[in-house]
């Protein structure tokens, strides 16, 4: 991929519009990656990108101890744009926070509004890419045929039936990220990816095969899925390499976390937190 640390200006009305995909990567006190739809990212101008809070979730905690992320911008007609950045600055007022806040998402909406706006710097951009269809196509159905082979012999459910289902849907988008040597974390698609069970996920590297190469076994990695419907879940696992399953090589991540970050309340579903009574009212 072409590197540069600049957008193209003809290409950056594209994320203005609020009907897309943006997606924030983040690295967690622990050095894990992270994964976090962030739909109101667009440029402020070709170095510089900036996003609207208005749910409180993990990845605003991690931008402020770790400022290296990873993004991904996809608009409705498939396009992406990808790279690394540097957050700087959160602001609450001003002309971007006014802009953000006389959107329709967020002017007409009566539970809440954007009460943060973060500022990042660009490090890296590769330009626009297009969805590799016909090798995704291919990859999802190689994965689909082997995936029952790679199943963890642990019986003991990690994904809800739900997030297993949500993972085997053909419509659901799925984006694989990790942290890369210079410490940035890194969002691949991975559109393939299935449940194999509800202990692990597989996928076929016939679709985004050479940046999959990059992830080395034992690595911690992160897989954002997002339905159509905007319903999505965050796990992350050890990644086992590479084996060749029932004739296809297949990657496989054995699970080890699991998160809800919609709103209202995002929060961590696997392992099972401890519920503790209410002291203070």
């Amino acid at each position: 991929m072409n590197k540069t640390a600049r957008f193209d200006p003809a290409e950056t009305g594209a994320f203005e519009v609020e009907a897309k995909v943006g997606l924030l990567a983040t690295v967690n006190p622990e050095g894990l990656p992270h994964i976090s739809l962030i739909s109101s990212m667009q440029a402020k101008d070709p170095t510089r990108l900036i996003w609207g809070q208005f749910s409180e979730g993990q990845s605003k905690l991690h931008v402020r101890q770790n400022p290296l992320v990873g993004f991904l911008i996809m608009t409705l007609d498939r396009n992406l744009w990808r790279g690394k950045a540097l957050w700087t600055h959160g602001e609450t007022q001003g002309e971007d926070y006014e802009m953000y806040n006389q959107k329709p998402m967020f002017r007409y909406n009566a539970y809440f509004g954007i009460h943060t706006v973060h500022f990042m710097d660009l490090v890296e951009t590769y330009g626009k890419e297009g969805l590799p269809f016909a090798r995704i196509v291919m990859a999802t159905l190689a994965t689909k045929a082997a995936k029952d082979g790679a199943r963890s012999p642990e019986t003991e459910r990690i994904l809800k039936p739900w997030a297993e289902g949500l993972f085997n849907r053909m419509d659901t988008l799925k984006f694989l990220g990790y942290i890369d040597d210079e410490g940035f974390p890194t969002i691949v698609p991975v559109i393939q990816c299935q449940a194999a069970g509800s202990r692990r996920l597989a996928f076929s590297p016939i679709a985004y095969g050479d940046e999959l190469a990059a992830i080395r076994k034992g690595m911690q990695v992160a897989v954002f899925g997002l339905s159509l419907q905007m319903e999505d879940v965050l796990v992350r696992g050890t990644f086992l390499g590479y084996d060749r399953v029932r004739l296809q090589r297949l990657g496989v991540i054995e699970l080890e976390w699991v998160y809800n970050s919609m709103p209202p309340t995002p929060g961590q579903i696997y392992p099972p937190l401890e519920l503790k009574p209410v002291v203070n009212f």
